[in-house]
C-alpha cells in the first residue's frame, strides 16, 4: 500500500483482486464505482473477482485512521488492512448481508489489528520511547505576534500527545476508547466486534478515558518542566 497519508484510491491490494480475474483467464469486467455494496459483493461471488477491488477502493480509507490508532504503525496499519480484505475475500461465502459490508470489513480488521498486538509489542515500545523523548526535546513555536504560524504545529504536537498517549495504554482499554471516542460506535457494537458485554465496553472506556487523561496530563507537564528548568 502507499505509504503517504494511508491508502490511496489506486494500489496493489484493490489492483491485486482485478488480477486474479485476468489470472483466471476471464475478461474483466468494470463495474461502475456508484454500484452498491451488495450489487458488488454479488458479483464477485459471481465470478467477477474485479469487483471486490472496487470495494477494497470504497472502504480501505474509512478503515485506515481506526486500525493506525489500534496498532500505532502506519505500515502494521496497512498490513493489517491488506490482511484484513484477503480474508474477507476468502470468506465471502459467510457475509450474510445482516449488516453493511462496512460493518463486516470493519469488524474483520478491528479483530485483526488487536488479535497481533502482542507480536508488535516491542516495537511499539520502542516508537512510545522515542515519543516521550521527542516530546521533551519539542520547543513552542515562535511567539511573535506577526502571521501565526504556530497553530499548525501546535495542533500537530497534540496529534502527537494523543498518539502517544494511546500507545500507552493496553489493547483492550485502546480498543474500547477508539471504537467509541474516535469513530462513534455505539455500545452494541463495540460489545459484539470485541465479544464481550456491553456492561464490560462501559467499564473498560471508563477506565480507559480515565487513564487517558492521566498521560496525556503527563505528557504536557514534562515539556513544560523541562523548559522551566531550562530558563532557570
Amino acid at each position: 500500500m502507499p505509504r503517504a497519508g494511508g491508502p490511496a484510491a489506486a494500489d496493489p491490494v484493490a489492483g491485486f483482486f482485478a488480477e486474479l480475474a485476468a489470472r483466471a483467464g476471464r475478461p474483466i469486467i468494470m463495474m461502475s464505482r456508484s454500484s452498491d455494496d451488495h450489487s458488488l459483493v454479488e458479483a464477485c461471488r459471481a465470478g467477477r473477482t474485479e469487483a471486490f477491488s472496487l470495494l477494497v477502493q470504497r472502504y480501505q480509507g474509512r478503515l485506515y485512521p481506526t486500525i493506525v490508532r489500534l496498532i500505532g504503525s502506519p505500515e502494521d496499519a496497512e498490513d493489517v488492512l491488506q490482511d484484513a480484505f484477503v480474508r474477507a475475500y476468502e470468506k465471502l461465502d459467510q457475509f450474510q448481508g445482516g449488516s453493511s459490508f462496512y460493518t463486516w470489513i470493519y469488524r474483520i480488521a478491528v479483530n485483526l489489528a488487536l488479535s497481533g498486538h502482542r507480536r508488535r509489542r516491542i516495537r511499539s515500545a520502542l516508537r512510545r520511547a522515542d515519543l516521550r523523548h521527542a516530546a521533551r526535546e519539542a520547543h513552542p513555536a515562535d511567539e511573535s505576534l506577526e502571521a501565526d504560524p504556530a497553530a499548525p504545529l501546535e495542533r500537530a504536537e497534540r496529534e502527537r500527545m494523543v498518539k502517544a498517549a494511546l500507545d500507552q495504554l493496553g489493547p483492550e482499554h485502546r480498543a474500547v476508547i477508539i471504537l467509541k471516542d474516535f469513530d462513534g460506535r455505539r455500545y452494541d457494537e463495540i460489545a459484539a466486534i470485541l465479544n464481550v458485554p456491553v456492561g464490560t465496553v462501559r467499564s473498560r472506556l471508563h477506565r480507559a478515558r480515565c487513564e487517558l487523561r492521566d498521560q496525556l496530563r503527563g505528557l504536557v507537564d514534562e515539556p513544560q518542566a523541562v523548559r522551566q528548568g531550562a530558563s532557570e
